[in-house]
């Protein structure tokens, strides 16, 4: 990673790695004060989709940026 991360960043960062696509509900609430930071950093992006076709209320998910997208 080129961008200067502190430790709770890097940690949040690689555990939505790990995971793909995450709800943003799912991230502890002690580390979900660093998700900001990295969607100022460009390293994540915060999307909402709808889950049951049925409902049409949206749920907010998290996700890394693909650096292969220009």
């Amino acid at each position: 990673m080129s961008k200067e991360l502190s430790s709770t960043e890097e940690e949040v960062y690689n555990l939505i790695k790990r995971s793909g696509v995450t709800l943003t509900k799912q991230i502890p609430i002690k580390k979900a004060g660093a998700i900001p930071n990295l969607i100022n950093k460009g390293l994540v992006e915060v999307f909402k989709m709808s889950i049951s076709p049925r409902n049409p209320k949206k749920t907010k998910f998290i996700r890394v940026v693909d650096e292969n997208i220009p």
